[in-house]
């Protein structure tokens, strides 16, 4: 369908009604809290809020990696956070993260708490914290950070893009659909290449680069992500297959997947993690 109105837009834009769409009610221009909610607090030094969104994935695969490896201190509760209840709108929430957005961590294991929010954030910060997953090396820690901020500025035209046009948007409008689906053709194309020379993003070695980008690229390779992968004819990604298929098959990233999610097969659903015997 193509957009036959024109629209022109006011000299002021106003928020004067809501858009439509999935997402319609959660939305607003402005920031800060809407409603008093105290965060739940559990046992362990790190206190995750969060779901199982692309985003909120990558911690918890980090974390489950990070206890695969033997680091005890990376135990944690994983709490919900129901954003299209509008959680994320509470002032505990809002105390960690400002932004109103998953995930959220709370370190309490130090005489302070630290708070870190912004997913890429929080995968550097554990990764420095435990010495685990990032390179030490310059060279190699640099194609590492590289991929992980080329996640962060590449996966708002797949997700706030492709994904709010092709499968959100209360209606179909070929431009914006056309245009991103190109954007994300393109940015596979980016990742094929560098997987044809490489075993992972960062080089030989597995690293958080290929953990904060596998829940969204890897997803969508595999057809999971806005049931987009016909469309967007995913397949002819070998590589990108080839790597999203070798990460899917680490029994810390089948974990991972499954804490905060509440919605498929209740085989793959862990509404909250506490213990690693929660996955039992």
């Amino acid at each position: 369908m193509s957009d036959s109105s024109a629209y022109t837009p006011p000299a002021v834009w106003a928020w004067n009604r809501q858009s439509g769409g999935k997402f319609t009610n959660i939305n607003r221009p402005i920031a800060g809290p809407t409603h008093d909610k105290a965060l739940p607090v559990g046992r362990h030094p790190l206190q995750l809020y969060s779901l199982a969104t692309p985003n909120g994935v990558k911690v918890t695969v980090m974390l489950e990696e990070l206890l695969a490896l033997g680091h005890a201190g990376a135990e944690y509760d994983a709490w919900p956070i129901r954003i299209n209840e509008g959680d994320q709108f509470g002032t505990g929430f809002v105390a960690i993260n400002p932004n109103s957005k998953i995930p959220a961590l709370l370190d309490r294991s130090g005489p302070e708490p630290i708070r870190v929010f912004e997913s890429g954030a929080i995968l550097l910060y554990l990764a420095e914290k435990f010495g685990a997953l990032l390179p030490p090396a310059p060279a190699q820690r640099a194609e590492c950070l590289s991929w992980l901020f080329w996640q962060m500025g590449s996966a708002p035209y797949l997700g706030g893009g492709f994904g709010h046009f092709y499968a959100y948007a209360p209606a179909k409008f070929e431009y914006p659909i056309d245009r991103f689906a190109m954007e994300v053709k393109r940015q596979l194309d980016v990742l094929d290449r560098r997987l044809a020379e490489s075993p992972c993003l960062a080089g030989d070695d597995y690293s958080i680069a290929d953990i904060a980008v596998w829940p969204w690229y890897g997803a969508l390779a595999k057809g999971l992500l806005y049931e987009a992968g016909e469309f967007l004819q995913v397949q002819q990604y070998t590589h990108v297959q080839r790597w999203a298929d070798q990460i899917a098959q680490r029994p810390a990233v089948q974990r991972g997947r499954r804490v905060n999610r509440s919605w498929g097969d209740p085989a793959s659903q862990l509404h909250e993690r506490h213990d690693a015997a929660d996955f039992d």
